[in-house]
């Protein structure tokens, strides 16, 4: 995935992205518990950055974490995302984003299953599933 035909300024990204997709990929915010597209979807299929079409998660590596947000052991591949520390809100946690776009994905955790024990806890409005055929 290329950086070409990305907005290069925010008030590109506002034209490109609904409000909410807006708030969360460039602004850092998140959904509200189990109230996102894919939480519980069980659809096979590629999970792409809903802001740059970056394959981001396969759809064998998501599970229900009862969290509230779709969750996935492992990216789909390992520079698909890049992972920050996020300070915020009073606690250490770690931020992921599209490593294409930069966009805010969400963050991940290490209480997930095998053979990763990682726990991607992604925002839907951040996603686009590409399902298989």
């Amino acid at each position: 995935m290329s950086h070409d035909n990305l907005p290069t300024n925010e008030d590109e990204w506002k034209a490109k992205l609904s409000d909410e997709q807006y708030r969360v990929l460039r602004e850092k915010g998140t959904e509200r518990a189990f109230t996102g597209e894919y939480e519980s979807c069980k659809d096979t299929g590629m999970y792409t950055c809903a802001g740059c079409g970056q394959a981001l998660f396969n759809s064998d590596t998501k599970f229900d974490s009862g969290t509230g947000w779709p969750s996935y052991y492992a990216p789909a591949s390992p520079d698909a995302v890049t992972e920050y520390s996020d300070t915020t809100l009073g606690m250490t946690r770690t931020e992921v984003v599209c490593s294409n776009c930069g966009g805010h994905l969400g963050h991940v955790f290490p209480d997930g299953p095998q053979p990763t024990g990682q726990r991607y806890c992604i925002n839907s409005i951040s996603l686009k599933l590409e399902e298989d055929l």
